[in-house]
């Protein structure tokens, strides 16, 4: 099947030298850019409803920056004020450049790992065993962090601070439009199968990153045509020049 159009369940990068656009002139195909799932904060009721008191806590673990909006969303809404000693921990650099944000960033004490898995962090987080660590959540995460942390003896506690729910406009005639779908999160591939009850992949190609999101293609009962990171590419644009490459050949 040629593929002509793809649908990236993500947001529009935000500059044109993103290798999707190399891709797309490099082979002829069209990407849109259009999120399956939204992320939406706790209010401070619902928050409170978990009895955490943030300012019992010395350190903060940051996954995501999605993380980062929530936390000081939420604590600017409960007037919560956090002291200039507290600590953040942040799985990659980048993350933890985004906290420039909300904090000044030289004037904390501020640690991150490279990989962006937790286990990464953990020698920073060892180097600070006495700390109380909060960690915020959605409502849909594993127990990877507080396993890893309880296992090592850290005083952790987390809490959900927001929600993934299905964007709008992801109907069965916008999905229909497209050859293949790009899939990022178990939550985007729930999304589709949310508001697309009856849809059948039929010569729809399914890419998806990631061992969950592969998982919740695969527990869908739809077909996976393209698995990243895998031996050609680790990355979704570097995969995709390989497979666009191989479709046309």
């Amino acid at each position: 099947m040629e593929i002509k159009k793809i649908l990236v369940s993500q947001p529009k990068p935000a500059t044109e030298k993103s290798p999707y656009y190399d891709i797309a002139a490099k082979y002829g195909v069209e990407f849109e850019f259009h999120p399956f799932i939204k992320v939406d904060s706790l209010s401070a009721k619902e928050f409170r409803q978990q009895r955490v008191n943030i300012l019992d806590h010395t350190a903060i673990i940051f996954t995501s920056r999605h993380g980062i909006d929530h936390f000081f969303g939420l604590c600017q809404e409960m007037r919560v004020s956090i002291p200039e000693t507290m600590k953040y921990f942040c799985v990659t650099e980048t993350v933890a450049l985004y906290l420039q944000k909300y904090i000044q960033y030289r004037k904390r004490k501020i640690f991150f790992g490279s990989t962006g898995k937790i286990n990464d962090l953990l020698p920073s987080i060892l180097k600070h065993k006495t700390e109380k660590y909060f960690v915020p959540q959605s409502d849909v995460h594993n127990d990877d962090i507080k396993n890893l942390l309880d296992a090592n003896n850290i005083t952790n506690t987390e809490a959900v601070m927001y929600r993934t729910v299905a964007n709008d406009g992801i109907t069965p005639e916008f999905v229909g439009q497209f050859d293949m779908l790009v899939f990022f999160s178990p939550a985007g591939v729930s999304s589709l199968m949310t508001n697309c009850p009856d849809f059948k992949q039929g010569d729809v190609q399914i890419s998806a990153f990631g061992t969950t999101t592969v998982n919740a293609v695969r527990d869908a009962g739809l077909r996976l045509d393209l698995e990243v990171p895998n031996e050609h590419a680790h990355s979704m644009t570097g995969a995709l020049d390989w497979f666009l490459d191989q479709n046309k050949k």
